[in-house]
C-alpha cells in the first residue's frame, strides 16, 4: 500500500494493458503489423500511449507499473512507445498464441498473484478513447470502495 500526500493509505492498483489485438477491423488505418492501438489516430499519442498515461498518474489513485499483454510481434513496439512518453515499462507478458481476452487476463492474474497475492488489477484494453480522464479516475475510485468489500468490479 502506498500513501498519498495527505497521509491516508491508498490501495495500489496494478494496471493490466491488453495490447495483443491485430486491429484488422480498422483497415486500412490499422495494419496487422501495426494495429490501431499503436497508431496516433487521435492526437499526438497512440491509443496505447494514452491508455498507459491514463493508468500511470492520478492525484486520487496509486498505480503500480503496468503489466502489458501482447504478442511477440508487438513486444518491441510496446517498450518503445512507453519509453517515448516517459513511462517505465513494467512486465511485458507475451502471448504464445492469440486466444482472446480471457486467457490474457488469466495470465496477468497469475503473474500479479505471484508478485502480490492481494493485488488489485485494473484490466484495460489499450485501444479505447477516454477523453475525460478525471471522470474515468472517479469511476475507478468508486470501484475501489466495492473492492474493499470483497467484490469484483
Amino acid at each position: 500500500m502506498r500513501t498519498d500526500t495527505s497521509g491516508k493509505g491508498m490501495p495500489e492498483i496494478t494496471p493490466v494493458l491488453l495490447a495483443g489485438g491485430s486491429g484488422t477491423r480498422l483497415w486500412p488505418l490499422s495494419l496487422q503489423s501495426y494495429p490501431k492501438q499503436f497508431s496516433s489516430l487521435i492526437g499526438d499519442q497512440s491509443l496505447f500511449q494514452q491508455s498507459a498515461l491514463r493508468l500511470s498518474s492520478s492525484s486520487s489513485l496509486a498505480f503500480s507499473r503496468h503489466v502489458t499483454l501482447t504478442n511477440a510481434d508487438f513486444r518491441f513496439i510496446v517498450g518503445e512507445q512507453l519509453h517515448t512518453i516517459g513511462v517505465r515499462p513494467g512486465p511485458i507478458l507475451i502471448e504464445p498464441e492469440g486466444k482472446n481476452t480471457a486467457p490474457a487476463i488469466l495470465a496477468a492474474s497469475l503473474y500479479a498473484m505471484d508478485e502480490n497475492p492481494d493485488a488489485i488489477l485494473l484490466v484495460a484494453p489499450s485501444d479505447h478513447v477516454i477523453p475525460d480522464v478525471s471522470a474515468f479516475h472517479a469511476a475507478v475510485q468508486a470501484g475501489l470502495e466495492h473492492i474493499a468489500n470483497s467484490r469484483i468490479v
